[in-house]
């Protein structure tokens, strides 16, 4: 996402496919895509890129959001078009196989388990070999799993934003659900390296997040510098810090940090080497959580698309930040 969307300052096209290319080498063996970044840009750059070393990595995309030809972003989990996006995706990404394909977000207007059906029998065609869903709520994926297995949930989660904590990392433990972490640096947030968001361009979803404005960033900076003397004391940045604690929430938690950066990758592949105690654990989740954290983490907009569990602030943080 972050080479092609939803940020800014994107590394141009070759530089795009050298990163991921750089990333196989420095030992990176899962890409995550989507049919919505990039409107489909990024799959053609991960097929670019890794197409010769596909049997090296654990590929996985989405489909269920989309952009129309007169260019908004809908929901679509139609099993039809499930299927279409399904084909389109493996056309750019150049296989004949993604490992894990998720429902992207959950339609309203389509049951569940509609889509998974569809899911399932791309299963069955050989097209993916496991199916996944991304903001869902544990409802949701128990009634997913009763039609197919579930192999992994795509959910926010950060020291910022702790909704998994509200029985999802339990749900996926239970049924056997590999627990992914996305957006594990807060957008950057936790990396104590952000500055002025509200001043980045428009098209950047952080110029317009109620946790990145000119009113909230501030406050939200200060309780991040606050972790600076832990990560200190465990010989890591705050990137690797932030992550660590992700990963300490149980062996079927991973993450998957984006970045447009070589640098910023690197540093974050050292995480992997970092193991928290659970008093450095405890100490982060005192300092940065949701009692602590300011604004809410989507606008109102954002947030009527999305099906994972929220804490009952959330929803007078987004009606607040809407006016």
């Amino acid at each position: 996402m972050n080479v092609t969307h939803g940020y800014s300052s994107f590394p141009d096209r070759r530089d795009g496919v050298r990163l991921f290319q750089k990333a196989v080498e420095a030992g990176v063996d899962h890409f995550d895509t989507a049919t919505l970044y990039g409107h489909g840009v990024s799959e053609e750059l991960v097929g670019e890129a890794l197409g010769g070393r596909r049997d090296e990595i654990f590929l996985a995309s989405k489909c269920g959001l989309r952009r129309t030809e007169d260019g908004r972003t809908v929901v679509d989990g139609e099993p039809a078009s499930i299927k279409r996006q399904a084909e389109a995706s493996l056309r750019r990404l150049g296989t004949d196989a993604v490992d894990l394909y998720y429902l992207h977000r959950l339609d309203p207007n389509v049951p569940v388990e509609e889509s998974v059906g569809a899911l399932a029998e791309l299963v069955q065609e050989g097209k993916i070999r496991s199916i996944g869903l991304s903001e869902v709520s544990v409802e949701t994926l128990k009634r997913a799993e009763a039609v197919h297995h579930i192999a992994a949930v795509q959910n926010e989660f950060s020291l910022a934003t702790r909704n998994p904590e509200l029985g999802m990392l339990d749900a996926c433990r239970e049924l056997g659900t590999t627990f992914v972490a996305f957006s594990p640096l807060s957008r950057a947030l936790l990396t104590g390296t952000l500055h002025e968001p509200w001043t980045l361009p428009q098209a950047d979803i952080r110029s317009f997040m109620p946790r990145f404005s000119a009113e909230n960033f501030p406050a939200n900076a200060s309780l991040v510098a606050q972790l600076q003397p832990i990560a200190d004391r465990v010989g890591a940045t705050l990137a690797q810090l932030a992550l660590a604690w992700v990963h300490a929430h149980g062996e079927h938690v991973i993450s998957i940090p984006g970045t447009a950066r070589r640098d910023h990758l690197l540093e974050n592949l050292g995480a992997d080497a970092l193991e928290l105690d659970a008093e450095t654990v405890a100490a982060c989740s005192a300092i940065v959580n949701r009692h602590t954290v300011h604004g809410a983490r989507y606008t109102e907009g954002q947030q009527s698309t999305i099906d994972s569990e929220v804490f009952a602030e959330e929803f007078a943080d987004a009606a607040q930040a809407a006016g």
